[in-house]
């Protein structure tokens, strides 16, 4: 009988002939281990999303602000990081992070809305 071997921790498989792992552990350990550099990506990413997400939604109670670039920028917002763009009819652009936007405005403002679920 041929003894397959975990692929994390290279012990004596016993149950399933499709088995790959020992436990858990060992699954999630070695999935970690292999999507290192792309999930560190991701999950840069996403934190920059939830944090421009955060900062907009404590500024925006309302939901219709006027804030300054400053303002934002204090927060530590970072306007290469967004969900989506929608243009209007008009030419406005807005950027939105999930459901929760800004418009540029004229002198470094900027409208903050909040989309309609």
């Amino acid at each position: 009988m041929d003894n397959k071997k975990c692929l994390e921790c290279e012990e004596v498989l016993k149950g399933r002939v499709d088995k790959k792992f020992c436990s858990d552990y060992c699954r999630n350990a070695y999935n970690n281990r292999v999507n290192k550099d792309s999930k560190n990506l991701i999950r840069n990413i996403n934190n920059r999303l939830r944090k421009n997400y955060k900062i907009l939604s404590e500024l925006n109670i309302s939901g219709k602000t006027k804030v300054t670039r400053t303002k934002l920028y204090d927060k530590g917002f970072d306007f290469q990081f967004f969900t989506s763009i929608y243009k209007t009819k008009t030419g406005n652009t807005y950027f939105y992070i999930y459901d929760e936007g800004y418009l540029p405005l004229e002198n470094e403002t900027f409208l903050l809305i909040k989309r309609d679920s």
